[in-house]
């Protein structure tokens, strides 16, 4: 992976790894106040959402560097060599004009939502909470484009990222156990 491709997947890591704290600490949190103190957060609720929208659009764009998402990898395969590269580049080109298409449409969302706020936590605006979408959307189609080399270059040698990842723990194990 180049080194834009490496400081893209730290920074996603680190910011999705944050989130899944954050959520973690803020249930916990709530369920100390409702069981153990008989009182409610009132925007726990709306708050946890928003971590949840968070952590599924930046953890999204991580697994999309990392070739992650569910595929159809052994069918691809399976073509011949012209015709797996005529369908790898059109699922190419649908996920960028998908990504872009949300992108743009959250971009549009972002300013009919302006003055607008959330509702149990008033001094919070919704731009901020739903940024998510346009900003996530771009980082995907970043992630994506840093993958695709080494992704057409799979595709190309008829190699699948699930078998390499297997080979690769196999030869770990080997190795350990060789020690």
């Amino acid at each position: 992976m180049s080194l834009a491709g490496r400081a893209l997947q730290r920074l996603l890591e680190i910011i999705t790894i944050g989130l899944l704290v954050v959520l973690a600490l803020l249930v916990v949190t709530a369920v100390t106040f409702r069981y153990g103190l008989n009182s409610s957060l009132p925007w726990y609720d709306e708050v946890a959402s928003v971590l949840l929208a968070w952590i599924t659009y930046y953890g999204a764009a991580l697994a999309a560097l990392r070739r992650g998402h569910l595929g159809f990898s052994g069918l691809v395969l399976s073509l011949p060599l012209l015709p797996r590269q005529l369908l790898f580049i059109f699922a190419e080109l649908v996920v960028y004009a998908v990504f872009i298409a949300m992108a743009w449409a959250g971009w549009v969302v972002l300013q009919v939502m302006a003055g607008e706020n959330l509702v149990s936590l008033d001094w919070i605006p919704l731009q901020f909470t739903q940024s998510v979408v346009p900003i996530g959307c771009v980082l995907f189609v970043l992630a994506q484009i840093l993958s695709t080399p080494a992704a057409w270059a799979r595709c190309l040698a008829g190699r699948d990222t699930e078998a390499e990842e297997i080979e690769a723990e196999i030869a770990k194990a080997e190795e350990g156990a060789r020690q």
